[in-house]
């Protein structure tokens, strides 16, 4: 697979995952998660935050904290 092959599927996983971020800040009627009282342990955010880091280090691991 060619790492601009690679590099979509980072993208387009990422990308898919804020859709269903900014669906739920919509139904939620908030602007920013922070503002969400669902905020703590949110499936929805944590794997946006998952997805954004993986789109990051290109699927390669490594340690990832706040």
């Amino acid at each position: 697979m060619s790492n601009e092959k690679e590099l979509d599927k980072w993208e387009l996983a990422r990308n898919e995952a804020k859709e269903k971020l900014l669906a739920c800040q919509k139904e939620m009627q908030v602007q920013s998660c922070l503002k969400c009282e669902k905020v703590i342990g949110c499936q929805i955010r944590n794997e946006y935050v998952r997805k954004v880091y993986e789109s990051m280090n290109k699927g390669q691991g490594g340690g990832f904290e706040f």
